[in-house]
């Protein structure tokens, strides 16, 4: 679906979500199952311990779910709300270089989004995108519950 290319997502987050954009933050890849969002540690998103600011890994953390959702809602052809209700993420090595988060959970999305178009009902799911440096080690990993809901 060209909507979904990655090209297109980066652009909307240009327009969209500039905080995220200047910050460095992009979409890697996507697909049925399973999106990747990538962020490089600079100047303008690091602590003062010279490591990746947690916000920004959350900002990508969350674009990589969420990227999901908006993929299977666009394939749906339903109108479908979407919105975080929570969010934990845990901190496990200092992130430097090129961090990449990647999620999953499309078949839960998928499941998800045909439940809502059937029941009419909300649905709540629960996304993880975990963030790996170079080295294939994780630094952070991150959960989100997403509220999804056909619009009436």
């Amino acid at each position: 679906m060209s909507k979904f290319s990655v090209k297109n997502l980066n652009k909307f987050l240009l327009f969209k979500l500039p905080s995220a954009y200047f910050s460095g933050v992009r979409v890697k890849s996507i697909n049925e199952n399973e999106a990747v969002a990538t962020v490089k540690h600079k100047w303008i998103n690091q602590n003062p311990f010279k490591s990746l600011y947690w916000a920004t890994q959350g900002m990508t953390s969350e674009l990589a779910t969420g990227v999901l959702v908006m993929k299977q809602i666009a394939e749906s052809g339903k109108k479908i709300s979407m919105l975080v209700t929570h969010q934990q993420g845990t901190f496990t090595k200092k992130a430097v270089g090129r961090i990449n988060f990647i999620c999953k959970d499309g078949e839960t999305v998928k499941a998800a989004i045909d439940k809502t178009i059937t029941t009419g009902e909300g649905e709540t799911i629960i996304m993880t995108a975990e963030g790996f440096d170079e080295q294939g080690d994780s630094v952070s990993k991150f959960e989100y519950t997403w509220g999804l809901k056909v619009k009436k």
